[in-house]
């Protein structure tokens, strides 16, 4: 399969590079960056192309490919100011629109287009069991994923498969969890506000490996939810977390601290969904680590 990913140099993009290159697949990494400063961090197989969405720069290797991921946005572990939250958008939205530009002008369109989104789509739910076929919510972050969703379902009269990939915290080296570890590091972790939030989580390598599933299963198309099966509160993660690094998980963070120092974006820590994926084990999707300790104890290695 010959398979181009834009957003394949950040963290969820480069696992699913590796799994993709050691299955024996071409891929094809289009970058904002350096192409020769992208390669560093890639497999040596893997090609790289340098790309500027939004400027209607031709976008050749999509001409031809069998399939196309989407994995491209600026980071939303930042202050939400008005500028930011145009950056978040436009850096989605208007890369998705790019890719679709690309695929409406070629010759051999791909088959299959699988998009990043998140379970933010699905906004604050409580302790509801949320499922893929749950509506959208309204807040900042559920608007911005479904314009991102919008925009890549452009590409449904085309004749492209179009997967969306509603993705909870992803566990790994890299990414937000580190960000979480480091307060437990030096002895001062804990729950977060009540701590009574879910969190929906998923481990890199299943992340990688359900994105690859997606690819190549011609009966997914439109949302799935791309997170383990058992999703925790938030002090269970914060006790879990500080077992796996051997730390005490005593110390919340009272939700005004939060507020005053992150603003806005505060309240995604504050709220969760109860997500699972539903149609991804309906389809005999195998996940690895479905339990929580598990994969927090073979991330951190312990």
């Amino acid at each position: 399969m010959r398979v181009v990913i834009a957003g394949g140099t950040g963290f969820i993009g480069r696992a699913l590079v590796r799994r993709l290159a050691a299955g024996g697949h071409h891929v094809t990494v289009l970058t904002r960056q350096d192409p020769g400063r992208a390669s560093r961090s890639l497999p040596d197989a893997v090609a790289v192309c340098r790309w500027s969405p939004g400027t209607g720069a031709p976008l050749e290797p999509v001409d031809g490919a069998d399939a196309v991921v989407n994995l491209a946005g600026a980071t939303i572990a930042r202050r939400w100011t008005r500028a930011a939250k145009r950056l978040i958008v436009d850096s989605r939205v208007g890369a998705t629109g790019s890719l679709i530009q690309a695929i409406r002008a070629s010759q051999a369109p791909p088959r299959v287009l699988v998009n990043a989104s998140a379970v933010g789509y699905y906004g604050p739910r409580g302790d509801e069991w949320v499922t893929e076929d749950d509506p959208p919510g309204s807040d900042f972050l559920a608007t911005v994923c479904r314009r991102w969703e919008e925009a890549a379902c452009a590409a449904e009269p085309l004749g492209v498969r179009v997967v969306l990939l509603r993705t909870g915290l992803v566990l790994g080296r890299g990414g937000a969890l580190p960000r979480l570890a480091l307060p437990f590091r030096l002895f001062a972790g804990g729950p977060l506000g009540s701590g009574r939030q879910w969190m929906p989580w998923i481990h890199l390598d299943d992340c990688a490996a359900l994105i690859s599933f997606a690819l190549q299963d011609d009966r997914i198309r439109g949302p799935i939810n791309v997170t383990a099966p058992n999703p925790v509160p938030n002090r269970e993660f914060a006790r879990a977390l500080g077992r796996a690094l051997g730390r005490p998980a005593a110390l919340p963070v009272p939700a005004p601290l939060l507020r005053a120092a992150l603003g806005e974006m505060a309240d995604m820590l504050l709220t969760g969904q109860r997500a699972v994926p539903r149609r991804a084990m309906a389809l005999g999707f195998q996940f690895r680590f479905a339990e929580l300790e598990p994969a927090l104890g073979d991330v951190l290695g312990r």
